[in-house]
């Protein structure tokens, strides 16, 4: 069947906000610090621990949830607001999306992530791209839950085998993605071993556009 549609996931396969994660964590460490009356070696444990910890959890995917669990007053939506330019887009995901958009093709985002997630689209200027935006609270799930694809999928009234997912992670991305029978795209940018799972892997977006014949 015909890919009419492409979703994406956002952190690591658009774009990355690496330089934001090091700008803000530096100022957590000494917030708690300064409060708990410990040093930012020992805040940095606890804090990162307890990250750690809840991986590929509901909560995991949210800054704020760890902001409030250690009584820390940032808000994420304000430092991305603050710092937009520590939000680095890679450098060929514009024109991939403008040259599938021009082609036709119907565009999506499935994050795990909140709602802030839409903020990162539109303070980078990719919100214009996409047809459809699904966070984890639209779909009351994170990925790799069908329901996550499936709502993306109904949105944009196309079928899983006429879709195409593509993102970062086997784990959420590439096996959810299988699980609803959509075509699975990995992005491996550091060149790790995909153990045979994804139907397509690439280093980066410019080498989906001629696997889609665009």
């Amino acid at each position: 069947m015909a890919v009419e549609a492409v979703l994406f996931d956002i952190d690591h396969t658009l774009l990355t906000e690496d330089p934001l994660i090091m700008l803000f964590l530096p100022w957590v460490y000494s917030d708690m610090a300064r409060r708990m009356g410990v040093t930012k070696e020992e805040a940095r444990n606890m804090f990162l621990g307890e990250v750690m910890r809840r991986r590929g959890t509901y909560e995991w995917h949210d800054w704020n949830f760890f902001f409030r669990l250690f009584g820390v007053r940032l808000r994420y939506e304000e430092i991305l607001r603050r710092y937009p330019q520590k939000l680095i887009v890679y450098r060929e995901v514009p024109q991939v999306l403008k040259t599938l958009k021009d082609r036709g093709y119907k565009l999506g985002v499935i994050t795990s992530g909140p709602a802030y997630q839409r903020l990162k689209l539109k303070l980078t200027g990719l919100e214009r791209y996409f047809d459809v935006v699904v966070t984890r609270e639209d779909a009351g799930a994170i990925k790799p839950e069908p329901r996550t694809f499936l709502l993306a999928l109904e949105k944009l009234n196309v079928k899983p085998q006429n879709a195409a997912m593509v993102g970062d992670s086997l784990s959420q991305d590439v096996y959810g993605a299988k699980n609803v029978g959509m075509l699975a795209v990995w992005v491996n940018r550091r060149g790790e071993p995909g153990y045979h799972l994804p139907d397509v892997e690439v280093q980066n977006l410019s080498e989906l556009v001629p696997y889609l014949g665009v």
